[in-house]
């Protein structure tokens, strides 16, 4: 009898023990008792993958399988657009940003293309085929003025509506998974396996690689509102850099909660908070600079996974989206 009890016992034990677990992971957290964001369903089950304004009502949603919608009213309806591409080629709309009425799309493969009425027509320019790497990232800083980051870490210019464009670093930084543009031009990228960070600065010859600080694999980087850094790597692990001069002068690693599903993103909203996204519907706010964080209630509703934060100013107002899977997407609805 002492022999049969025992396995049972042992299951027992581990099931407790499991369950203990699973709960100390889930509920770690306390629940915001209000949230700022408004879901909305795009109906579509492309990935929406940037947003950009041309004012404060009107713009512009662009994401995989050619997904481009426009809006009339800051984002809270969208409606279908289309583009002159051929049909037999399924873009990925990567990227997307105005100066005004002067606009620019990246996508892959090889797919850039520029407005100057505020995207009511847009022209496709071909690109050299000796280009880098894929289009990945479109700044625009002016009329007819543009900076394209590819997937590899090349930089182009150009100022006259995309004839001619002239190489900003002599040397890329390699395949990518990862690549920002911080406010003063420069740009921050991680390499696609995760095992290193780089970083350029207008008027470096090449890119400065920078070993990452754990075991633990870099996810994503970006700038925080003062310029310094953040990162994010597996095993939900976030860091801030503490020197703008210093970029390896890294904080120790903050875990908020271990759900089994990692961030993909940060942003920092006009009153200061900290937000971070992720998989399974994760979006978490931190008020006191990451010393405590809380869950969002609106995003535990919404079953999709979070990749990136969209804040915009056009039109000098908040423009501000979480963009997740499969039609999927929040929208700020706080009054900014």
């Amino acid at each position: 009898m002492k022999q049969l009890l025992t396995p049972l016992f042992n299951l027992v034990l581990v099931a407790c023990i499991g369950l203990g677990l699973g709960g100390c992971v889930t509920t770690r957290l306390p629940m915001a008792q209000s949230s700022p964001w408004q879901a909305i369903d795009l109906n579509t089950q492309g990935n929406p993958l940037d947003v950009a304004f041309t004012n404060a009502d009107h713009g512009f949603l662009v994401g995989s399988n050619r997904l481009i919608l426009e809006t009339n009213d800051g984002g809270a309806t969208w409606n279908e657009r289309s583009l002159d591409l051929p049909q037999e080629e399924n873009f990925r709309l990567i990227s997307i940003a105005f100066d005004g009425d002067d606009g620019w799309i990246a996508g892959q493969p090889g797919l850039l293309m520029h407005t100057t009425d505020g995207g009511n027509n847009w022209t496709r320019l071909f690109l050299d085929t000796k280009l880098p790497g894929e289009p990945y990232l479109i700044t625009a800083l002016g009329p007819n003025t543009a900076e394209l980051a590819t997937n590899v870490g090349a930089v182009y210019r150009t100022s006259d509506g995309g004839g001619s464009w002239e190489a900003e670093v002599s040397d890329a930084a390699g395949a990518i998974r990862d690549l920002r543009r911080g406010p003063e031009g420069g740009y921050v990228s991680v390499s696609s396996l995760g095992n290193f960070y780089a970083g350029w600065a207008p008027g470096q010859d090449v890119w400065q690689v920078h070993q990452r600080v754990s075991s633990q694999r870099l996810q994503s980087i970006g700038y925080q509102p003062d310029g310094k850094l953040w990162m994010v790597a597996r095993g939900a692990q976030i860091r801030f850099n503490e020197d703008d001069v210093d970029n390896e002068n890294w904080s120790k690693a903050i875990i908020p909660i271990t759900n089994g599903y990692g961030y993909m993103d940060m942003a920092w909203s006009d009153d200061g908070a900290i937000w971070a996204g992720g998989g399974n519907g994760t979006l978490l706010v931190s008020r006191d600079n990451g010393d405590s964080w809380e869950r969002d209630p609106e995003a535990n509703q919404t079953p999709t996974n979070f990749n990136r934060f969209v804040f915009d100013h056009s039109g000098n107002q908040l423009h501000a989206f979480l963009l997740g899977e499969r039609g999927n997407l929040l929208r700020w609805s706080a009054t900014s």
